[in-house]
């Protein structure tokens, strides 16, 4: 699957690594929930960290289709909120 960071790139990222990425979506989520701006700084670090060091950086000059497009590091949680579908950021 491809995935975006915003304002970074795309990384290709197998699909054996969803698992553990659904898990930090829950948690993100949740937080969101409760507003937990802590938690949710540091949950986001941690979905994008696990995306970049999982992922294999895709050509800066590739241009695939995203099926995921993930907020940048320093988005705020009104911007996450508005990116957040029924099953958080990653769908399953």
């Amino acid at each position: 699957m491809i995935v975006r960071i915003m304002g970074e790139g795309q990384v290709k990222l197998a699909d054996s690594h969803f698992a553990e990425l659904n898990k930090l979506d829950d948690e993100l989520l949740a937080e969101m929930e409760t507003g937990d701006e802590e938690g949710f700084r540091r949950t986001l670090g941690a979905l994008l960290d696990a995306v970049r060091h999982r992922g294999e950086p895709l050509p800066d000059d590739s241009l695939e289709p995203s099926e995921l497009i993930l907020p940048a590091p320093d988005a705020t949680l009104d911007e996450v909120r508005a990116m957040l579908s029924d099953d958080g950021l990653i769908p399953g």
